[in-house]
């Protein structure tokens, strides 16, 4: 990898990030006033139709080819996962507002390095055991258990961070025999099936602002994706998986200026704590060759 693909693939990294935490701010209003489950599966439904424009026009053997995957039940199973961790976040931002939404969710990647072993089989030192050990510090003083009345609703996104860590080690396990492209076509159908199914029961119509409002909704969505395969594509993804940290400033800011919510100093402590523990874990995953996972929810 080249220095100029390294600086080409941040920008694409950066810009992905900024995308996603514009969409999450557009979900976080949509979902204030209308059903999160068809919110997210109008979402979903134009998500699909990229993946299918995508797969037809990149994989080899097109549609035909994405639909005989190697490890197909695994392949529904991450679709399904990552829909219904996109539901618990949305939720997670009615509850709690962006800034601690994220401030909590951030700690996935030390969920990643915690499941590796019994997901993936990978051997997890010491070293980053002490790390993720340091993060869970850092989620612990961001929700205060015991120190102030303890809201359950900030396990929600804790639940999200788990969720999307289980679908980064199921799509790092399914990369052994499927393409990426085969497991992004699986990511958008097996979502939008779903939501689809759940979703219809909860139609609500919709006002011409909010319509707006949903449409960019969904091309921020399919524009996020895009970007962040245009990264990958040109940078391996465990030197742009730092950038991936930036959708916590960028939702922050978001959620400060937009609704009004509230960065408390022991939000700011724990996430920097969470963020410095994810960094160490991604550097001595890179020094001993293991993958990482790059992206957003």
């Amino acid at each position: 990898m080249t220095d100029q693909n390294f600086r080409f693939g941040a920008i694409l990294m950066t810009l992905s990030t900024f995308v996603f935490a514009m969409q999450d701010g557009i979900s976080r209003h949509l979902a204030d006033t209308y059903n999160v489950y068809m919110v997210v599966m109008i979402r979903y439904w134009f998500f699909a139709l990229f993946v299918l424009a995508l797969a037809a026009r990149r994989l080899p053997g097109g549609i035909t080819a994405a639909l005989r995957p190697r490890f197909p039940l695994l392949q529904v199973t991450r679709g399904v996962l990552l829909a219904a961790e996109i539901v618990v976040m949305v939720t997670a931002f009615t509850l709690l507002g962006l800034v601690e939404t994220h401030a909590v969710f951030v700690c996935y990647p030390l969920l990643v390095a915690a499941l590796s072993g019994p997901v993936l089989g990978e051997r997890v030192g010491w070293r980053r055991w002490s790390a993720i050990g340091v993060g869970f510090v850092g989620v612990l003083v961001i929700l205060q258990p015991g120190l102030r009345v303890f809201s359950p609703a900030a396990l929600v996104p804790l639940l999200g961070a788990f969720m999307f860590a289980l679908y980064g080690l199921l799509t790092r396990y399914v990369a052994r025999g499927d393409s990426a492209m085969v497991s992004f076509f699986w990511t958008g159908i097996g979502g939008a099936v779903l939501m689809t199914a759940v979703g219809l029961f909860h139609w609500e119509p919709m006002s011409a602002f909010d319509q707006a409002l949903m449409a960019v909704l969904c091309c921020t969505a399919v524009l996020g994706h895009w970007l962040m395969i245009r990264a990958l594509e040109v940078a391996e993804a465990s030197a742009l998986q730092p950038f991936a940290y930036l959708l916590l400033p960028f939702a922050a800011t978001l959620g400060i200026t937009v609704f009004g919510d509230r960065l408390e100093p022991n939000v700011a402590l724990g996430a920097a704590i969470v963020v410095a523990s994810g960094l160490f874990t991604l550097w001595r995953a890179r020094k001993t060759g293991r993958g990482a996972v790059a992206g957003g929810p």
